[in-house]
């Protein structure tokens, strides 16, 4: 498998020098590949919707169908967070076009950040019998898998889950990726755990933190406070055609699968908190050991000579 991503990545390092040569754009080039390889060219102009109005004019329109969406986090700590989000997007994307999911893991990312759960993925609103899960061995036979899957043009979207910044994954994979993607009309998240700002080819990225879940309201009308309520996601817009960074909150429905937006102002500014009880405040002992004596005054002596 990894000769034949090698190889395939050889031939198409050919023909984009040719296409360079002859004058080609790369899009143009990457449309002819998709209609050797009878798959319709698809744009970006195709959109799904978030159902967010503010996010979605972010979006120029919403999530893109022929391209990249990026999604990174500061740490592990944070993976649920960010596959959360992916699967809610995931949702949205299934909902419009009833497809399979593709789910990429590398061994390394998936050891610490874990698999997915078909009961969990059931639950958050996901079709566990249009899911399916892949976990290569190697980063380059992660990312030939990646392209074959945008080639066929079968799944809704597909999810490449990446640990930090690799080497073997810079701006000439992201641009490949950007290419199969646009050719096929398909959408590719990539998650990337623990990564830091570099350059790519999508054409969005997200920067992904857990926030504090809203108050469950209770038959009565009254609210619950302190207990398990909905998934929300604290995300921040890094990359995009607007001028200035886009920060929000957003929470998950998984009973209407649909994203809804809460006010930033009721909102904690970080989910970083002290635990409750960080310290006992209690009197002092008695009839313990006398503590140590205080040192005694420094002095001053006068110099012999």
């Amino acid at each position: 498998m990894a000769k034949n991503a090698l190889a395939q990545e050889t031939v198409f390092a050919l023909r984009e020098t040719i296409a360079r040569l002859e004058g080609k754009s790369l899009p143009a080039l990457a449309a002819a590949q998709a209609s050797h390889a009878g798959h319709p060219a698809g744009g970006d102009e195709a959109r799904i919707r978030t159902g967010v109005d503010f996010l979605d004019e972010a979006l120029d329109g919403g999530l893109p169908c022929g391209g990249i969406t990026e999604l990174r986090s500061d740490g592990l700590r944070h993976a649920g967070a960010l596959s959360g989000f992916a699967m809610a997007l995931g949702c949205l994307f299934q909902k419009a076009e009833n497809r399979p999911l593709l789910w990429i893991s590398d061994r390394m990312t998936a050891s610490d950040a874990g698999l997915p759960y078909p009961i969990g993925l059931k639950r958050f609103g996901l079709s566990i019998h249009r899911f399916l899960h892949a976990a290569p061995n190697r980063l380059e036979d992660a990312l030939w898998l990646a392209e074959a899957a945008l080639s066929s043009g079968i799944f809704a979207a597909t999810f490449f889950e990446v640990r930090g910044n690799p080497a073997h994954f810079g701006l000439t994979e992201s641009r490949r990726l950007s290419l199969r993607a646009k050719a096929a009309g398909r959408p590719l998240l990539i998650l990337r755990h623990g990564g830091e700002e570099e350059a790519s080819s999508a054409l969005f990225r997200f920067h992904v933190e857990p926030s504090l879940a809203s108050p469950r309201r209770l038959p009565d009308g009254s609210m619950l406070g302190g207990s398990i309520g909905s998934s929300v996601f604290h995300l921040t817009l890094e990359k995009s055609r607007n001028a200035a960074p886009l920060s929000l909150h957003l929470e998950w429905n998984h009973h209407d699968r649909r994203l809804i937006a809460l006010d930033p102002t009721e909102r904690a500014l970080s989910f970083e908190r002290p635990t409750a009880h960080s310290g006992a405040s209690l009197p002092k002992a008695l009839d313990r050991q006398d503590p140590s004596p205080p040192l005694g005054a420094v002095l001053a002596f006068d110099r012999a000579s």
